[in-house]
């Protein structure tokens, strides 16, 4: 099968504000109300070999490169993002698979997978939520016992991977992995019932899987006995990636709502876009979705460069991203005011109440917010404390967007990142650069990257002042989330700056408006502030997005011509 790209994408689905395209956001709304699955689309991306997009070739799929997915999921996922789970549920495992299966167990995956079945991922339990330490479903003389829920696809897997405590201590080696093929268990030893049912991404696939006394055939363990909660751990670091493939989905359809709105609504003589208030909101809108792209598109390739980091890079994007995605659908809705509570009567009724529903529903359906925090938090001393080296070859390859790649290699992730951090720890070279560069012409942004340089600076006493006896107990959390914001705007600076040659958001090379917009909405995040408050500093941000939409294309740094009218 040849490989799928975005434009070709788009061409298959057709304009989604086409009413009658069973691919447009009319059928996506018409089945949010029924919470429907999205059988038919499903079906014809399978057909298209979307669902080949993330497995390596000898398993049979079409992976290239993270950031290469990475658009080609956004430019679905902005039809209905309904879209991941129903095609895509099955990366966790497939990528456990990839780090610790056997050849017989990976051949199963990949049979499964390139034909369009599923393989559920149940490590969660009610009780315990995101304490993973504490789950108690039980691996015991070869019988599993026990309730796993919000399992993805776990109504119509064929295969699952599970796993289970096959020790006593509350670490991560006291849980192993098992691949159980469906079919194969004895009844009454598996029973499968919905979950339930989520306020956002409706008719999804996630159900509770209950095992009473599943007989563990031989050969389903998969790796050592103890290591399959260090596996899980490894792998949702690459499924974050593709979590932000959603939010990014979402943000793009809210943010062209609003602006299909706003740019033919008028109030007196002047349009939307050009009133005050209005103007103001879609500002930040328009930032927070350049940041949010930036973070993710950059993280898609970091993790080619550098996979060792991902144990916070990772973590740090996906905050940045579904935390911007959730800021930029309120601004929208704060435009489109009463039409965004309309469920119908006009063109794109109820797809805004969809759009806020399936956010919510993405922001947390690999980890809460906290959560997400909490995973790194306890790094930030060895990143933060003066131990991360600088690495710059390894910046050039990641933020160069027309520099190859090397190949994805999944066992070089690591559950610490052990001091790697060549995002922060190359900002002093990058940004006296860019400061140098930027010049008297520049000189706001040159003193916003100055700012980000001091801010970064001042992380290590941060943390440490986090971490001495009697501290807030919410500081060192406090501390991750400033990291990640900081993090983010670093990664602006430097993709400015590899890139000066070159046209990013559809300005022109070496334009500094945008990165202006996306430093200063950062900047704000991470002191906060309300960065509505930043006045025309954000303006160059919708300047640019305006002109994306105009010319029919994705918002995104290397743009993609989208199937729309608009």
């Amino acid at each position: 099968m040849s490989l799928l790209t975005p434009e070709a994408l788009e061409a298959l689905l057709g304009d989604p504000g086409d009413n009658t395209n069973p691919y447009g956001f009319a059928a996506a709304v018409e089945r949010d109300e029924r919470d429907e699955f999205p059988a038919t689309l499903c079906e014809a991306l399978v057909k298209s070999g979307f669902h080949l997009n993330y497995l390596p070739a000898e398993w049979g799929g079409c992976f290239e490169s993270f950031d290469r997915s990475l658009t080609l999921v956004r430019s679905a996922a902005r039809r209905d993002v309904n879209i991941m789970p129903g095609t895509m549920f099955s990366i966790v495992a497939a990528t456990c698979l990839q780090l610790h299966g056997t050849e017989e167990q990976q051949r199963r995956a990949a049979d499964i997978l390139t034909r369009g079945g599923g393989v559920g991922f149940a490590l969660t339990e009610a009780e315990h939520g995101s304490d993973l330490l504490a789950n108690e479903v039980r691996l015991t003389d070869g019988k599993l016992n026990g309730e796993k829920w919000m399992v993805g696809l776990g109504m119509s897997c064929e295969a699952v991977y599970v796993i289970a405590r096959t020790g006593e201590r509350a670490a991560p080696n006291a849980f192993s992995a098992v691949l159980i093929d469906v079919a194969e268990v004895p009844e009454g030893q598996l029973e499968r019932t919905p979950a339930v049912r989520t306020g956002g991404m409706r008719g999804i696939d996630l159900a509770r899987l209950r095992f009473t006394g599943l007989q563990v055939p031989d050969g389903a363990l998969v790796g050592r006995e103890g290591e399959g909660l260090e596996a899980a751990v490894k792998a949702q670091q690459a499924v974050r990636l593709m979590s932000m493939a959603g939010s990014l989905g979402v943000a793009d359809t809210a943010v062209r709502l609003a602006l299909d709105f706003a740019t033919t609504r008028r109030i007196g003589r002047a349009v939307l876009t050009e009133s005050p208030h209005p103007r103001r909101e879609l500002s930040v809108a328009a930032a927070a979705l350049l940041a949010a792209d930036t973070v993710a598109l950059t993280a898609a390739r970091g993790i080619h460069v550098v996979p060792e980091a991902f144990s916070v890079w990772a973590l740090a994007a996906k905050h940045v991203v579904a935390e911007a995605s959730d800021e930029l659908i309120r601004r929208c809705g704060s435009v489109l005011a009463t039409r965004s509570v309309l469920r119908d009567g006009e063109r794109g009724a109820g797809l805004f109440q969809k759009l806020q529903r399936d956010s919510a529903v993405v922001r947390v359906i690999d980890a809460s917010t906290l959560a997400n925090l909490r995973s790194y938090a306890g790094q930030l001393p060895t990143l933060t404390e003066g131990q991360a080296q600088p690495d710059p070859e390894a910046v050039a390859t990641v933020y160069s967007l027309g520099t190859e790649l090397p190949e994805y290699e999944p066992a070089r992730l690591d559950m610490f990142a052990r001091g790697v951090d060549p995002v922060l720890a190359g900002l002093p070279d990058a940004a006296a650069e860019a400061v140098k560069a930027l010049g008297e012409s520049d000189a706001p942004v040159a003193a916003l990257v100055e700012q980000l340089a001091a801010a970064v600076a001042g992380l290590g006493d941060l943390t440490r002042a986090a971490r001495k006896p009697g501290a807030d107990p919410n500081a060192l959390v406090d501390a991750a989330e400033r990291y990640a914001w900081l993090h983010a705007a670093a990664s602006g600076v430097h993709l400015w700056q590899a890139n000066r040659d070159r046209s990013l958001y559809g300005t022109e090379p070496g334009s500094a408006g945008w990165l202006g917009a996306m430093l200063g909405y950062l900047l704000a995040r991470a002191d906060g502030t309300d960065p509505r408050h930043l006045g025309d500093l954000l303006l160059p941000a919708l300047d640019a997005v305006v002109a994306l939409r105009e010319g029919n294309r994705l918002f995104t740094a290397l743009p993609v011509r989208l199937a729309t009218i608009r």
